[in-house]
């Protein structure tokens, strides 16, 4: 089959440049002489290779992905880009992704403790909400990444731009993330707070012991949450 690979640095609709009904993926052009990418074409999926600042591959309005092979994810763990690339993810795509490459053992690949590895697959996915998949080879990944994008342009469509728009949050994800960043809250004791209270409001102004009473919280976690908001704010100068 022809290799067709468009290359472009401005911002627009991957419409522009493909027509039909093909599946069509955006792809960083640092990916351009991987395997995944002649893979995909081999698939008849339509590409668009561009400098993509956040994730390797967009699969749609919401779907971005970050690839990582086994090696590389060790690596950006030891160099601490890791979580940077995490966050940027999440802060870009509705529906953000890991891809994990490679047969390999990834606790043996580099001299690094076990519990620091597991450390950062539970960070990436509890803490910040990130789905790890994992593949065996890019021929592995790049029918994934086809699967992937097949499911959510049937669902959201293919008209999709290079930097989409991450959805925003609804009022009552406004009002966890609020009170999710009070000390020693986070998004797990978010919710028992604003279901107890009612509103962010009385949260914000609920006394020590009333913070008490809520399942969790105790006398640390209620005591650091009223000196962060009763102290005075005070600017550098």
């Amino acid at each position: 089959k022809k290799l067709t690979l468009f290359l472009n640095t401005k911002e627009e609709k991957i419409t522009n440049y493909v027509k039909g009904d093909k599946i069509k993926i955006f792809a960083d052009f640092r990916e351009k002489g991987s395997g995944i990418i002649k893979e995909l074409i081999e698939i008849d999926v339509e590409l668009k290779l561009d400098a993509l600042p956040t994730a390797d591959y967009i699969l749609s309005s919401r779907a971005g992905v970050e690839l990582k092979t086994v090696e590389d994810f060790i690596e950006s763990i030891i160099d601490g880009r890791l979580l940077q690339q995490i966050k940027s993810l999440k802060n870009n795509f509705e529906r953000p992704l890991l891809i994990i490459e490679g047969l390999e053992d990834i606790y043996s690949i580099r001299n690094v403790h076990a519990n620091a590895i597991r450390g950062m697959l539970a960070a990436i996915t509890v803490s910040y909400g990130v789905p790890i998949l994992y593949t065996k080879n890019f021929k592995d990944t790049a029918q994934l990444l086809n699967i992937i994008a097949k499911r959510e342009q049937e669902e959201v469509g293919k008209d999709f731009s290079l930097h989409p728009q991450k959805k925003a949050m609804s009022i009552k994800e406004q009002q966890e993330y609020i009170i999710s960043s009070l000390p020693g809250v986070g998004s797990g004791l978010a919710k028992p707070l604003l279901k107890y209270f009612k509103s962010v409001k009385s949260v914000i102004n609920a006394e020590q012991k009333e913070l008490e009473k809520v399942e969790k919280i105790g006398k640390k976690k209620a005591d650091k949450i009223k000196d962060i908001v009763d102290r005075e704010y005070q600017t550098l100068e």
